[in-house]
């Protein structure tokens, strides 16, 4: 079976949000927002930070097997250059 990339979780930081999205692999115009924390509260405390990531990466997954009969795996890549500058 061969790999293909159909979508990802992109977590941005946005004012004094965290906010999540399913977006396609390489932009994030149509991005679909999933959810989002404070900051204060996702730096806070480590633990609280990766279970809202696990949490919006479980949203992502389940769409996804719900839409091709396929649970995708995770892949944790690096964002693309264009989406690290920053505070949007």
């Amino acid at each position: 079976m061969t790999e293909q990339k159909v979508g990802r979780l992109a977590l941005r930081v946005e004012g004094d949000w965290w906010e999540a999205y399913y977006a396609m692999p390489s932009t994030m115009e149509g991005a679909i927002p999933l959810g989002r924390i404070k900051m204060s509260i996702a730096t806070k405390n480590k633990k609280y930070k990766m279970a809202f990531q696990d949490l919006m990466w479980e949203v992502v997954a389940d769409f996804l097997e719900d839409a091709t009969g396929t649970r995708p795996t995770r892949i944790v890549e690096p964002a693309a250059e264009s989406e690290r500058a920053g505070h949007a």
